[in-house]
């Protein structure tokens, strides 16, 4: 049940993330930066970022790595009270290329992790209802039949359950040995109140083509958002409300972690109750410091008072927005144009 203390819970896996250095394969580095990534966590962090109470709960090894999870995400702000640590599984790694190679590099190592043995059994539902919103996403529902029924029991109907907010997050990868295909996101999904999908996933995993056609299929959610790739997002809002803003142009430095931030601008603008031109407008400006950071999350994120003052202007400045690497530094760094 919301405990009036915390903004948004997220619920789901964190793993350690290594990637070379510079431009080398994963086959010729010899040395590896250390970060850290999950889908849920990433949302976690951003919201915290700009001044939300945010909690993580997960699990990960008692390993150094579980150890530097914890540690990473407190120093992020978030609450990890929650949090448990295994001592018969390991934390998940997994290793990337930088976006800047023709074709990136992605390697998972997460089979038997911690992260997988979660389920309705080592999981307070109470801890994961404490907040004014719960944060899930579909990654979760492939790692094993046990997370596939927590999410499924965290997105039940009940006295005290918070606002249920889904990423679909599609991942092929995931879903060859997933206990069910990923038409389950879709029953997830509309058990949602809040749904993130893009048109490229929902045509993957169910078929469909087109926002229309999306919603269509996902009538239940109170609020449902369409990502058309990097050109625009669409949200279906109470009340037949249809409403679309373009994303603005962005130099990429890497595409991972985008989808995340951009979940996290949109609660961000909805737990400050704002029109919903803008919550699209503060999901692609966080998807854009993400997209022009290295990491797995915004590094830097931009201030909220930065944010504020682009997601304000004009149609027209808006949509000649130019957002490089840099930009989230402040209102004059060198990356930020307006044509």
């Amino acid at each position: 049940m919301a405990d009036g203390g915390t903004d948004v819970t997220c619920v789901g896996e964190t793993m350690i993330a290594l990637r070379p250095p510079g431009r080398d394969g994963l086959g010729e580095a010899s040395s590896f930066l250390r970060g850290v990534g999950g889908a849920e966590s990433n949302v976690a962090c951003a919201l915290a970022a700009w001044g939300h109470r945010t909690r993580w709960i997960g699990r990960v090894g008692t390993d150094g790595f579980g150890t530097h999870v914890l540690d990473t995400l407190a120093a992020h702000g978030v609450d990890t009270s929650a949090a448990r640590r295994d001592a018969h599984r390991p934390t998940g790694v997994y290793f990337r290329t930088s976006a800047e190679r023709a074709a990136a590099q992605v390697a998972y190592y997460r089979a038997g992790s911690a992260a997988s043995a979660l389920s309705p059994d080592l999981l307070d539902r109470a801890d994961a209802w404490s907040g004014r919103i719960l944060h899930l996403s579909g990654v979760t529902a492939a790692l094993s039949a046990g997370c596939l029924a927590l999410l499924r029991d965290l997105t039940a109907p009940g006295p005290g359950r918070p606002a249920i907010s889904f990423d679909v997050n599609y991942r092929p990868g995931l879903w060859h040995a997933a206990p069910e295909g990923p038409a389950v996101l879709l029953e997830l999904a509309r058990r949602s109140d809040i749904v993130f999908v893009g048109e490229d996933e929902a045509e993957a995993a169910w078929g469909l083509r087109g926002a229309a056609a999306i919603r269509a299929a996902l009538p239940e959610p109170g609020v449902l958002v369409v990502k058309r790739a990097a050109r625009e997002a669409i949200a279906y809002a109470p009340g037949g409300l249809v409403v679309a803003e373009p994303a603005p142009a962005v130099e990429l430095v890497a595409p991972v972690g985008a989808g995340d931030a951009f979940a996290a601008g949109f609660l961000s603008a909805t737990l400050r109750r704002l029109p919903f031109p803008a919550r699209l407008r503060y999901g692609h400006l966080l998807a854009a410091a993400a997209l022009t950071s290295p990491g797995d999350l915004p590094d830097p994120a931009p201030a909220r008072a930065h944010a504020d003052r682009l997601a304000a202007l004009g149609p027209a400045a808006w949509g000649t927005l130019r957002l490089g690497p840099g930009w989230a530094e402040g209102p004059n760094a060198p990356e930020e144009r307006t044509a």
